[in-house]
């Protein structure tokens, strides 16, 4: 019975981590290049029952009479990489990656030591600052293969391949970075991912579109579905545990009065 509590109570805390993830996904739902999360569960590993007062006759070891479990967890979170819909903004400063799920652009940003590092994102929405460097809506450099994306004033063009060209000539070109594996990745805040020490890249192989900017690939209907699945499991971990409780209670404070 107590076991009950355990597992019902574990239940509640792996749900409750999957209904902050679904919360993420839908606050994130209009947000430019935002990748949806999964969360993948996992049960702990099957324990051996056994009869302890029936041993075997050979070995005098206590009877296998089966398996079980005490309940599930949360393995890991899973970033769905899959492209969003592109929008068309008409807009010279806005970009999207197309035709390729593990492409993104590189900026550079500061991370939680203050040092300058090299990010990644898939939000395209961006502008110029008064340097007339090119920036994402936080105001990170994007990068070019020369550095940060330094453009002259006056409108300028970039074709498939992330040429940037202005004045009739081209003046940087787009560092796009697509990875072997998008699994190296994590998300870091701010739109923005981080790639671990073993990523692998490989030259891009999707195209630029300039005037669109990447939608999340939230499917709002599919998160709504989710959330009210994972609040109804929780009710029944919740009214599992509390009857358990109440069983206790009976147990301790009635039948086992002694007279």
């Amino acid at each position: 019975m107590v076991r009950g509590l355990y597992t019902s109570g574990w239940s509640m805390l792996a749900l409750q981590k999957r209904m902050d993830v679904i919360t993420n996904n839908m606050a994130n739902a209009s947000t430019y290049g935002f990748k949806r999360d999964i969360t993948v569960m996992e049960s702990f590993p099957d324990l051996m029952t056994k009869i302890v007062r029936d041993q075997d006759s050979l070995s005098k070891r206590p009877r296998n009479i089966g398996t079980m479990e005490l309940g599930s967890d949360i393995s890991e979170v899973y970033t769905n990489f899959s492209q969003g819909q592109l929008s068309k903004t008409d807009n010279e400063l806005d970009m999207a990656i197309k035709d390729s799920d593990s492409a993104f652009f590189t900026v550079a940003a500061r991370d939680a030591g203050g040092n300058v590092a090299v990010f990644f994102t898939r939000d395209g929405s961006f502008s110029r600052n008064s340097d007339n460097v090119l920036v994402t809506s936080d105001g990170y450099y994007v990068l070019g293969e020369n550095g940060p994306v330094i453009l002259r004033d006056g409108p300028f063009t970039v074709d498939e391949n992330g040429y940037i060209m202005q004045d009739g000539e081209i003046i940087d070109r787009l560092l796009i970075t697509e990875f072997t594996d998008t699994t190296v990745l994590r998300k870091y805040g701010n739109n923005l991912l981080q790639a671990g020490e073993d990523a692998r890249t490989r030259a891009f192989s999707g195209t630029i579109q300039q005037g669109c900017v990447e939608l999340s690939n939230v499917n709002i209907v599919r998160e709504m579905v989710d959330m009210i699945t994972v609040m109804r499991a929780y009710e029944a971990s919740s009214r599992v545990l509390q009857a358990i409780d109440s069983t206790l209670d009976k147990a301790v404070n009635q039948i086992g009065t002694v007279r």
